[in-house]
């Protein structure tokens, strides 16, 4: 893209994408500062209990170990806002995988070595780390994730429930999945005298920095935290992680700089997962299909070291208007990991449970999946009442059924068939909030006519340098390559995290704001600009997280077409489409990328992504990309993505929603709901693997080979 093209909504290409191609780009592990040790943790090898003894002699004995870290000899911390970063402070174990311990060596090598000679003694204890529905300890929390209200309703459901023409009651499972970003959770971290410097794979320097203080007790602007480049997170590099509190403990002790990069067989014991949900639904609707009463509710677990309660009936309180409904979270504290953030918390599993829900809805009335979800659009938001400030639901399942070809599908299940394989088509509907954050951005106009922003953005492979110069480009009037900008440096100033949907938005008006400030005060200036140029700041406190009178979500819809192989039970996606209402797209390139990305996610959770809790020894079965599956290449044939142009004045000053997320909402149940019209079969457990496919097609008569149309 040249410089004199259109900013805002132009395909314009990343900034430091040729950084990543050639390999310049450097990620948190690769800061070889001089002297530069490397540590590697010692996680427990027992379900629940207590460290009963440490010898470090084996591992100091080595060549090249510096030192051995445990609970007896650690830094002491101070009280963390998180605990899961109470890192080797007490030989209490609370799960299988917890540190108890870290080496810090002059190789990785040496480091794994040591870490692997160190001997710990415990004692045992019992555990439990089985979810039920039925779990004795399961309670009612205070709220869900995101402070969301654990339990809502209105009307009475039951009664509207049994009195209902046509009535679905179904059970739905997922299991616990894993973010695994391509670059594992890595920090390295130098001491200066009193300050801190630390380059972190972290979607949020701020709150990085802000824990940093509170563990070492520093003052905040003795501590820098920098995250360049970073590789992925999904939610799970949100908030600061065991790797960047023991490199600066190990920092310390050593008086060297050091990395922490953990190991990927690491991440699903210390870094949060997506918590196994258990939902059963409720819907009741008269003849023509249009719900009389909704209810959803959720089974998840949670750890007993901090309360996580993914808000998975949520979406059920935004989606259709239903004259009663009720949403209820339940959770059961166990000897598991603590779960956390994975793209689209709470809408990701809530809208693949409910929008399966609905989509048998419609079969037991007769009526079009697409046209039954039309039928029940709310006026205003069901929960709260609201206006919405935009909703266009409607125009993206009418967009995508034209572009899908929905009219010419025969709606009977196992009517397409090819060969040994059977052909089917689904469709599910997507939500995600609008959310937004304050934010601390500048802007400065230098004498050689060029402009420089600095706002602590984190870029995690979203394009937000680009989209964040184009918003600046935007605003000032001048080219996009007049405008130079600088992120993920928290000394710039304060900055949400890239997560929730959020990012632009939040980052974004703080930029246009310190934008259009710099303007005024260009058009008051005469004359040639000083050496140091002319500076504007924003603060977007007190207007980005002010209250709005609006309901503020992001739409789509998603449509699938699969192939189910009756010989092997294999489930192949020929064809996935979107169409999405998520106001402006400020870049039309990193929105693509961005959409299909979350698209394709939701793919790799309805087929290949599963993880089990041993129920013996406490820990994750599938612990790394061998044995648990992401989609390649080769499971995605066809994605296509598009979306309406939406005009909505009640969101920030681009007019712009998320996009990072709602790509991921729904898309499994698309997928899910065509393989029930490819077979004729329900399956209401993911993912859907060859073998509970093929198992499922031989219970149901339906021998290996023969299509029987």
């Amino acid at each position: 893209m040249t410089g004199t093209e259109t900013v805002l909504g132009a395909p314009a290409e990343r900034r430091e994408g040729r950084e990543k191609v050639t390999g310049t780009a450097r990620y948190a592990a690769e800061y070889d500062f001089p002297g530069r040790a490397q540590a590697w943790p010692v996680p427990a090898a027992v379900a629940r209990g207590r460290v009963t003894g440490v010898d470090p002699a084996p591992a100091l004995d080595m060549p090249g170990v510096l030192t051995v870290l445990t609970h007896e000899n650690a830094p002491r911390l101070g009280d963390p806002d998180d605990p899961t970063l109470a890192l080797l402070q007490s030989p209490h174990v609370p799960h299988r995988g917890w540190f108890v311990g870290l080496v810090v060596a002059e190789t990785l090598e040496a480091a794994r070595a040591g870490a692997a000679a160190v001997r710990i003694t415990y004692e045992a204890e019992s555990h439990d780390v089985t979810l039920t529905a039925s779990h004795p300890e399961a309670y009612v929390p205070e709220s869900a994730n995101g402070g969301f209200p654990a339990v809502t309703g209105h009307g009475d459901p039951d009664a509207a429930f049994d009195s209902s023409a046509t009535r679905v009651d179904v059970e739905y499972r997922i299991p616990p999945l894993h973010n695994h970003p391509m670059e594992p959770h890595t920090s390295t971290a130098g001491w200066d005298g009193g300050r801190l410097t630390v380059h972190s794979s972290s979607q949020g320097t701020s709150a990085v920095r802000t824990e940093l203080a509170r563990l070492f007790e520093l003052p905040e602007d003795r501590i820098t935290v920098l995250a360049e480049h970073v590789g992925g997170g999904f939610g799970s590099k949100g908030t600061p992680r065991p790797d960047v509190v023991l490199a600066v403990m190990a920092a310390r002790v050593t008086g060297r700089p050091v990395t922490v990069a953990l190991p990927r067989r690491y991440l699903p014991a210390v870094v949060g997962h997506r918590a196994p949900t258990l939902h059963r639904l409720r819907l009741g609707a008269d003849a023509g299909g249009r719900l009389t009463s909704l209810v959803h509710e959720v089974t998840t677990h949670t750890s007993r070291v901090k309360e996580f309660v993914e808000q998975a009936a949520v979406p059920a309180r935004v989606m259709y208007a239903a004259p009663a409904l009720r949403t209820l979270h339940r959770v059961a504290r166990l000897d598991v990991p603590t779960p956390s953030w994975m793209r689209a918390p709470g809408e990701c599993p809530g809208m693949y449970a409910l929008e399966s829900a609905v989509d048998e809805l419609a079969a037991e009335a007769g009526v079009d999946p697409v046209e039954l979800r039309i039928r029940n659009e709310p006026e205003t938001e069901p929960d709260s009442g609201k206006p919405f400030s935009s909703r266009h639901l409607v125009e993206c399942l009418r967009e995508g059924a034209r572009r899908f070809g929905w009219e010419d599908r025969d709606p009977r299940p196992r009517s397409r068939g090819a060969g040994d394989l059977l052909v089917g088509s689904g469709v599910a509907a997507a939500t995600y909030p609008v959310l937004v954050s304050p934010c601390a951005a500048s802007a400065r106009a230098l004498p050689d006519g060029g402009f420089l922003v600095r706002v602590n953005a984190t870029d995690i492979g979203t394009g937000a340098r680009t989209v964040c110069a184009q918003i600046a480009a935007d605003a000032l009037g001048v080219p996009l390559d007049r405008v130079r900008i600088e992120v993920a440096d928290s000394d710039i100033g304060f900055a949400p995290m890239a997560g929730g949907s959020s990012g632009t938005a939040s980052w974004g008006w703080a930029v246009h704001e310190a934008c259009v400030r710099l303007t005024g005060r260009l058009a008051e200036h005469s004359g040639p600009l000083p050496d140091e140029g002319v500076t504007a700041d924003a603060d977007t406190s007190g207007t980005a997280d002010a209250e709005s009178p609006f309901a503020r979500h992001a739409f789509g819809a998603h449509f699938a077409e699969v192939t189910v192989d009756t010989v092997t039970g294999e489930v192949r996606v020929a064809r996935l489409l979107g169409v999405f209402a998520a106001g402006r797209i400020l870049n039309a390139r990193t929105a693509r990328s961005q959409f299909i990305g979350g698209m394709t996610m939701g793919l790799g959770m309805a087929l290949t992504e599963d993880s089990t809790v041993d129920p013996a020894f406490g820990d994750f079965a599938e612990s790394d990309l061998a044995s648990y599956h992401v989609p390649v290449h080769a499971d995605v044939s066809a994605v296509e993505a598009h979306w309406l142009d939406e005009d909505d004045t009640h969101l920030n000053p681009m007019g712009s929603k998320g996009i990072g997320e709602i790509g991921i909402v729904g898309s499994a149940a698309a997928v899910g709901n065509a393989v029930h019209h490819a077979t004729g079969i329900r399956f209401r457990e993911l993912p859907l693997t060859p073998d509970r496919v093929l198992t499922a097609l031989l219970e149901h008569g339906h021998p290996a080979g023969m299509l029987g149309t």
